[in-house]
């Protein structure tokens, strides 16, 4: 028997015993906001790094102090991979006063200078709310004011290498994966892709797995929570998430990045019992 074929039987021996390696291994991140302990970047890394988690996802603009992080990530060894948009929900790209916008442009320029600085890869971004009671933000208008402004950051993107991920969540826009698809595609950029929450797309009716694969190689960036049409809001691991087929969905397009947890963080025992929520779905221990 070649090494080939021992791989093979070995790998149907453990599947058919019940120990059948995860279809993909993703990264364990949770945003940094959810570290309830810790004074300085540094204190936090390390609550982070105890707790089991590989990187975190920051916020800008914020007050935190992007040296000393740059510093920690460092030490300890965990990778800042992502940035968040901060104010795209008060100061939307979709807004109808062209000041409000401005300023939406300059929040993203910013957010994209301070992810080469940290050495993330993505900025997360909401592109607008479409709203029933304002025509001036009904689809149409969201969608082509959107567009025009998010594409002014687009030369910097490509300059320093960051992708804008535009994230889907209870804005009533892009609610479908052909939409977001549309959406996407519509910059004709390779520094625009998606950034897909597993939970909230699920009051849509969609499963997250379709979205995924739908979506393909335009994912950059995965969210883990827990959603349930009956409870709402809950534990990860507890809601009407389909996990094991995300994770097929997630190795069939070829995606092997970062799972982000975004719940309610704390100190360590909080931060512990989420680690080993996202474990067990992930199958890492």
């Amino acid at each position: 028997m070649d090494r080939r074929q021992f791989l093979a039987t070995s790998a149907a021996a453990l599947a058919a015993a019940g120990f059948a390696p995860p279809p993909v291994k993703l990264k364990k991140a949770l945003k940094y906001g959810m570290i309830g302990e810790g004074k300085s970047p540094l204190e936090k890394l390390e609550l982070a790094k105890a707790c089991g988690f590989e990187g975190v996802e920051i916020d800008s603009p914020s007050n935190l102090d992007l040296n000393a992080l740059v510093e920690a990530s460092g030490k300890t060894g965990l990778k800042v991979h992502g940035v968040i948009d901060s104010i795209h929900w008060t100061t939307r790209f979709s807004d109808p006063k062209p000041e409000t916008r401005e300023k939406a442009v300059k929040a993203l320029e910013g957010a994209l200078r301070d992810a080469k600085k940290v050495g993330a890869d993505t900025v997360l971004v909401v592109p607008g709310k479409v709203s029933s009671k304002d025509p001036e933000e009904n689809f149409e208008k969201v969608w082509e004011r959107s567009q025009a402004e998010i594409a002014k950051a687009l030369p910097l993107a490509g300059e320093l290498g960051i992708k804008i991920a535009v994230e889907v969540v209870w804005n009533d826009f892009l609610t479908s994966p052909e939409k977001l698809i549309e959406y996407v595609d519509a910059f004709k950029s390779p520094s625009v892709g998606a950034y897909f929450d597993a939970s909230n797309m699920l009051k849509y009716g969609v499963a997250s797995a379709e979205w995924i694969r739908k979506l393909g190689k335009r994912m950059l960036k995965l969210d883990f929570k827990g959603y349930s049409k009956a409870k709402q809001w809950c534990e990860i691991g507890e809601g009407d998430e389909d996990w094991p087929e995300v994770l097929k969905a997630c190795a069939d397009v070829g995606y092997a990045s970062w799972a982000t947890a975004e719940v309610k963080g704390g100190g360590e025992a909080r931060l512990k019992d989420i680690s080993a929520r996202m474990d067990k779905i992930l199958e890492l221990k």
